[in-house]
């Protein structure tokens, strides 16, 4: 559990996670190198990693000097919303089927394809047959990077939980939730004790393990899921410890509109 914590962040990740929490994502360059100062990286480093984003088009840099995130990174940030306020609807017990049917793959169509299943949070029930159940928005996206795909609905007759359970490690997601929980309860005891720029960055680091945490939920439908899944109370708890880490982040920067949500 201390693998989130003891991370290391460089000036690239620190200036992709401060704007993958911003909505809209843009934000100016001096909000972006007070976030690198919580991490002890200089403006410098920081400014040399902006230019690189650019360069690889990861960000984009408008004409008020504000940078933008664009491309993947933007995508992500999609994909993070997702993770953190589904929009989930109601399962009829059906599975959103998507069938390989085009033998000859290049090695990129293949990961591409992987990767966007990914995103769709299918899982690969045997090699080419990619499985979830329909109760989410975005599995009923049935464009593919690659054109190679029957989609599908079926009903299993297999027993839809034990299913579930072999196709998504369940317990280990509810295990790490739990422990999430407790670090967010323990940042906001110590962050009502401590200085904003001493809770901040602890809270920055925090904040990116939880919001990479919803994005490997499976957001199965409840019937599904094991008794006590602790996936509901970890969005809460999340909820509020964002409000108190933005009031700090606010704080720190000096100006209401750092970080708007």
């Amino acid at each position: 559990m201390q693998q989130f914590r003891n991370r290391p962040f460089t000036a690239r990740s620190v200036i992709g996670s401060t704007l993958l929490g911003a909505h809209p994502p843009v934000l100016p360059v001096g909000v972006l190198v007070r976030s690198g100062e919580l991490f002890g990286i200089s403006e410098g480093t920081i400014r040399v990693a902006l230019s690189r984003m650019v360069h690889k088009q990861e960000l984009v840099q408008e004409a008020d000097g504000r940078y933008a995130l664009t491309g993947r990174l933007l995508l992500r940030q999609e994909r993070q919303e997702a993770g953190r306020r589904p929009e989930l609807v109601p399962w009829l017990g059906h599975w959103t089927t998507a069938l390989v049917v085009t033998t000859r793959r290049s090695a990129t169509d293949r990961s591409a394809l992987r990767g966007h299943m990914q995103r769709m949070r299918m899982r690969e029930l045997r090699e080419g047959v990619w499985v979830r159940p329909d109760n989410l928005r975005i599995a009923r996206m049935t464009q593919s990077p690659v054109d190679d795909c029957l989609w599908a609905t079926m009903r299993p007759e297999t027993d839809p939980v034990e299913l579930a359970a072999w196709l998504w490690d369940l317990d280990a997601w509810a295990a790490e939730a739990d422990e999430l929980r407790k670090e967010l309860s323990r940042w906001r005891r110590r962050a009502r004790r401590t200085a904003a720029a001493e809770a901040l960055a602890p809270g920055f680091v925090l904040s990116a393990a939880v919001l990479r945490h919803f994005n490997a939920d499976p957001l199965l439908p409840p019937e599904l899921l094991p008794a006590g899944w602790p996936g509901g109370r970890l969005r809460e708890e999340y909820e509020a410890f964002d409000v108190e880490f933005l009031g700090l982040w606010r704080s720190f920067m000096g100006r209401e509109d750092a970080w708007d949500h």
